[in-house]
C-alpha cells in the first residue's frame, strides 16, 4: 500500500512539472509561457487538494489499531494538524516574500534620494518579514498541540 501510494505521488509531481520544461529551457513564448504556468498552477493545486484528502484517511487505516475506534481518528486529526503547520507556514513565507519583493525596491529608491529616509523605509521591510515569522510561529503553536505518536 506504501509503495503504491508513493509512486502515485511521484508520479503527480512529474506529471505537475512537464508543463514547465519548455517554459524553463526557454522556447516557447510568452503566451504559451503564461497558458503553461497557469495549468501548472491547476495542476498543482488539485494534486494538493487531493492528497491532502485522501492521505490523512490512507495512513490512518494503516496505522489503526483493531479494537480501539479512537484511534483512525486520532491519525487523521494529527495528519490534518501536520497539514494545517505546513500550509501556515509555506503562504506566510510566500506572502513575506511578495511583501518584501515590493518593498525592498522601493525602500531602496527612497534611501537613493534621500539618505535620512533609510529608517522609515527599512520598517515596511522588515513589515513584510515579520508575516513569515508571524506563520512560522503559528505553526509552532499548532505542532504543540499534536500529541506524540507512540
Amino acid at each position: 500500500m506504501e509503495w503504491i501510494l508513493l509512486s502515485i505521488i511521484v508520479l503527480g509531481v512529474i506529471f505537475i512539472a512537464l508543463p514547465l520544461v519548455k517554459v524553463f529551457k526557454g522556447s516557447v513564448s510568452a503566451l504559451s509561457a503564461k497558458k503553461r504556468i497557469m495549468l501548472h498552477i491547476g495542476l498543482f493545486a488539485t494534486f494538493f487538494f487531493t492528497v491532502a484528502i485522501i492521505a490523512p484517511f490512507a495512513f490512518a487505516a494503516e496505522f489503526a489499531t483493531p479494537g480501539v475506534a479512537e484511534s483512525g481518528f486520532f491519525y487523521q486529526a494529527a495528519a490534518f494538524g501536520y497539514l494545517g503547520a505546513a500550509i501556515s507556514t509555506g503562504a506566510s513565507a510566500l506572502g513575506a516574500g511578495i511583501a518584501v519583493a515590493a518593498a525592498a525596491p522601493a525602500a531602496i529608491g527612497a534611501i537613493s534620494e534621500n539618505p535620512k529616509n533609510l529608517g522609515k523605509s527599512l520598517i515596511f521591510v522588515a513589515l513584510g518579514e515579520g508575516v513569515a515569522i508571524y506563520g512560522m510561529l503559528i505553526s509552532i503553536l499548532i505542532l504543540n498541540t499534536i500529541p506524540a505518536i507512540a
